[in-house]
């Protein structure tokens, strides 16, 4: 994590800086508020050390500053013995803590440490109030969750992008945010933003920021998702639905690992994770030219596909139970459990809105529920689709029949089945090979 100190005294940055380099953080320092002003305009910090008297720009101004541009950067304030009460002042102007000279550098470190922990916080439940009624773990037993779990465990600990793909309400956000938390960012704030939930002019704004006077109605700065982002995760859901020109401008910020903010004249590095999330397929936007095939493979680096609801029913109960525990809290009722036949109307319903339409289902089931159980009649469903009592079939399951039918047409003539396929020949041979095709 990167810390800023700015101080007049050069012996005090200086051994602030030896002190906290030892710790494994890195540091950056200021002679005054004026210096300090310009790096915070620039770069992304997880906490300033702010000495409260300075020539020039002093502490109080800086942090006035530094509240009315809208950082959320905390202020841990240094002050000296006649100063108390001005530091007093700083805390109620918004500084995170204060600490007076002479220091003991351990008290400085456990300070630091709290308001970067007390940050950090606030910005897990900031995101999280959006998340709705399924944040928490991936819930389920099948082959298909479990496989995903797995998957989660091997490419969390890793920083390359992930690319999830799914239906609406399939859990993609879930999964997101449980590689967030087993991530080395984990420390850090999970900062999600749903593309297509953003008015296009207003994109490019809320993930990079803007500067004070960038375009009309621009009064004052705006810090964008990428930086909220730093040290942490930036979820991009509905990927699929980003314009053109900002997938552009998407792609040089993940090669080049730095932003600008619109009106800003400096590039402003960045360290968040990027997961993308997207229910449109890809594959065919890539064909119609409706997405950028570079921008695909820097975000497609591991690809996780969530199952619909209805290819894996034997989840059911395990997630109608958590939402049972959850709302049993959220609103005070004994519901403890859900009756055999209301499981069973639940297992033969399709579920087109997926886990997120379960969810709902069962919050109106358990207003109307006579405790301590959800009978079949509290389940309110609409009944104007097909009951599905086995599983649709898979894609891959679609595409080994489409090739065994090409193949069997073209009598085994491999070359044959991929011009009718529309692929190439090598893609039908790694096909063979991966579905165990006999030829």
């Amino acid at each position: 994590m990167k810390v800023l100190v700015i101080d007049d005294e050069k012996h005090i940055r200086d051994s602030i800086k030896k002190f906290l380099e030892l710790e494994g953080m890195e540091v950056v320092c200021a002679e005054n508020g004026l210096a300090g002003k310009r790096f915070l305009e620039e770069e992304v910090f997880a906490a300033c050390i702010v000495d409260l008297k300075m020539p020039g720009m002093d502490g109080m101004e800086l942090l006035k500053w530094i509240r009315e541009e809208g950082l959320r950067t905390p202020v841990l304030m240094i002050s000296a013995y006649g100063e108390i009460r001005d530091a007093v002042d700083a805390m109620k102007t918004g500084a995170h803590d204060y600490i007076v000279k002479p220091f003991d550098p351990e008290e400085l470190l456990i300070r630091l440490r709290k308001a970067i922990e007390d940050q950090t916080l606030r910005s897990r439940v900031e995101s999280g109030k959006r998340a709705g009624s399924i944040v928490g773990e991936l819930v389920g037993c099948s082959g298909e969750i479990v496989n995903i779990k797995k998957l989660i465990e091997k490419i969390a600990p890793t920083p390359s992008t992930v690319l999830i793909t799914g239906e609406s309400g399939s859990g993609k956000e879930v999964v997101a945010r449980s590689i967030h938390t087993r991530s080395h960012m984990a420390g850090g704030p999970f900062v999600a933003l749903n593309i297509g939930g953003v008015p296009e002019n207003l994109i490019e704004s809320e993930l990079f920021g803007h500067e004070k006077g960038a375009f009309t109605g621009a009064a004052g700065r705006k810090i964008g998702m990428f930086e909220l982002a730093s040290s942490g995760t930036l979820f991009l859901d509905e990927i699929g639905d980003m314009p053109m020109p900002l997938q552009v401008k998407l792609l040089r910020v993940l090669q080049e690992k730095r932003i600008m903010r619109l009106g800003g004249t400096q590039g402003i590095p960045i360290n968040a994770r990027i997961i993308s999330a997207t229910n449109k397929d890809l594959d065919i936007r890539l064909k119609e030219g409706r997405f950028r095939e570079d921008l695909f493979y820097r975000l497609n680096v591991v690809r996780i596909e969530m199952p619909p609801l209805r290819d894996h029913p034997e989840d059911i109960p395990l997630l109608v139970g958590r939402f049972i525990k959850i709302l049993s809290l959220k609103m005070g009722k004994p519901i403890e459990s859900v009756s055999s036949d209301a499981l069973k109307k639940l297992q033969g319903y399709p579920f087109p809105g997926n886990v997120r339409e379960l969810s709902n289902i069962i919050e109106r089931a358990f207003i109307f529920a006579e405790p301590p159980t959800i009978e079949a009649s509290d389940i309110d469903i609409k009944q104007d689709h097909p009951i599905v009592s086995t599983k649709s079939p898979s894609l891959k399951s679609i595409e080994k029949r489409s090739i065994i039918e090409a193949l069997e047409r073209w009598e085994g003539n491999r070359t044959k089945a991929a011009e009718e396929l529309g692929v190439t020949r090598r893609t039908i041979i790694n096909k063979i090979k991966e579905y165990g095709i006999e030829g």
